[in-house]
């Protein structure tokens, strides 16, 4: 069909965002657009923004600035601007930026089609933002991003009042899906060749709230171990005072649910925790850790930390640091502060030097580094079945590599399978013998054996068929699909 409008969705920020990008994606084609080929302007662009960072606002700007010079020599064009930045300053972006067609809130991306088309028969911009949930997300149609492993929301909102995070305020108190639904959606995932699911909720293992089960989390889990054809079950990001000794033990004893875990900890401190109103403390999250590994002795554990805190001292720091070391993170994701104009630290007098905040951070990335280099190296030796991944290693080519994740999210970049064995593909399963290790990825250059799955099958209909090139996300994959740092205000 010829003549149609064409789309591109940006997306920037946290796993939940991504997902909605998927949403959004699903919903311009049931109303009849296309994605844009790679490197062609498209039609419609569709920024999903995210609220959390300092430099959140100029980065949007900027990106919009961009496109003005092009919207100006082509006025069909429209720009829609939605996510949390548009839920947060939804009376600012169309007067920063009058070119701006569309701008719509973290409640109501079921509107962007029809606010498209008003825009563009009114010729002028539509602003619509809600301030609660109009309709679930997962009800909306999707365009997912990949063929073998799938986002699935159990909930949206946080009922937390960190001081740090103004997501609460964007995206509403905690609503939970019903676990019929969730369990439905993830079936009919499988039947359509997805072998890999990552459970998503703002604080996951809280899931349930709602309805007034405080295992409805552990109880989602064991289901997902009985669905027949799901090889792996993730989650992201639970809350350290809500995570259960159920939790644990469904994850020991449930086979398809991986021995990884991303718990957020942003401080390693008491007395800084409690200024956050993180309502744990570090004997507590040390005591989840060493119960996890109790429970699962390969289990990778990765966090998120803040530095620079308001009000944080080098004792503070040094805390943070000893914990990085007791817990043996095989990552983190470090984050140095910074304001969020809404939120009560904003302004926290104390506010930590720049110049000190960098020397903070750089001590404490290159301890990170130096405890996840430790962690990969005690792997060297052993064999690892990987979910074969598609788009993760950037040298693959020249090295004449594949890469892929092992049970416990870690990247491995793998030798070409040799001719005694099957070829494999995207979504296929490779067991691999680890000979290299680095801080953030691993090498084997020796293949045991290879597995072609129904995820490849269906990785290779897909990539077979003749339909337009898929939406970019506006970010690198990182996993399948991409597990992208988590925010500091999503932990």
């Amino acid at each position: 069909m010829t003549g149609q409008r064409t789309y591109e969705v940006r997306t920037y920020g946290c796993q939940m965002n991504v997902h909605d990008s998927e949403r959004l994606s699903g919903l311009l084609e049931g109303a009849g657009y296309t994605a844009a080929p790679l490197g062609e302007q498209a039609d419609v662009v569709v920024f999903n923004t995210c609220a959390v960072r300092e430099n959140a606002d100029n980065k949007l700007y900027g990106n919009l600035s961009h496109l003005a010079p092009v919207k100006a020599s082509n006025p069909a064009m429209q720009i829609a601007v939605g996510g949390c930045l548009a839920q947060k300053d939804r009376a600012t972006i169309t007067e920063k930026a009058p070119y701006v067609d569309v701008v719509f809130g973290t409640h109501n991306i079921g509107s962007l089609p029809a606010l498209l088309d008003r825009a563009r028969s009114q010729q002028e911009a539509q602003v619509e933002i809600l301030e609660s949930l109009d309709v679930f997300p997962s009800t909306l149609p999707t365009k997912r991003d990949s063929a073998y492993a799938a986002w699935v929301s159990v909930s949206v909102g946080c009922n937390n009042t960190c001081t740090f995070c103004i997501v609460p305020a964007l995206r509403g108190k905690e609503k939970d899906r019903r676990p019929g639904d969730l369990l439905a959606e993830i079936e009919a995932l499988v039947a359509d060749g997805v072998s890999e699911v990552t459970l998503l909720g703002q604080n996951v293992n809280a899931y349930g709230v709602e309805f007034g089960d405080r295992q409805a989390f552990s109880k989602l889990l064991r289901s997902c171990g009985a669905i027949e054809g799901l090889e792996r079950v993730r989650f992201t990001s639970p809350h350290p005072a809500e995570f259960t000794d159920d939790v644990i033990e469904v994850m020991a004893e449930t086979p398809n649910v991986m021995p990884q875990l991303h718990m957020p900890l942003q401080s390693g401190s008491d007395r800084l925790l409690r200024v956050m109103r993180r309502s744990y403390r570090r004997d507590k999250y040390l005591g989840i850790i060493e119960r996890v590994r109790a429970a699962m002795p390969d289990a990778a554990i990765t966090t998120d930390i803040i530095v620079g805190f308001p009000g944080e001292t080098e004792d503070d720091h040094q805390a943070t640091m000893d914990v990085v070391r007791e817990a043996r993170f095989a990552g983190a994701f470090t984050f140095q502060y910074s304001k969020r104009p809404g939120t009560p630290a904003a302004t926290m007098d104390e506010q930590v030097p720049a110049d000190v905040l960098r020397d903070r951070y750089d001590r404490l990335v290159t301890l990170v580094n130096d405890v996840a280099w430790t962690e990969s190296k005690a792997l060297v030796g052993r064999q690892v079945e990987l979910m074969v991944s598609e788009g993760e290693g950037r040298k693959d080519a020249a090295t004449r590599r594949l890469s892929g994740r092992g049970p416990d999210n870690r990247l491995v970049h793998f030798a070409m399978p040799g001719d005694d064995l099957a070829p494999v593909r995207p979504g296929d399963s490779a067991t691999v013998e680890i000979t290299y290790a680095a801080p953030h990825h691993l090498v084997a250059d020796r293949v045991v054996a290879t597995r072609r799955t129904r995820s490849g099958d269906a990785w290779e209909a897909r990539t077979l068929a003749p339909v337009p090139a898929g939406v970019g996300l506006g970010m690198p994959t990182i996993g399948v699909p991409a597990p992208l740092p988590t925010a500091p205000a999503c932990g």
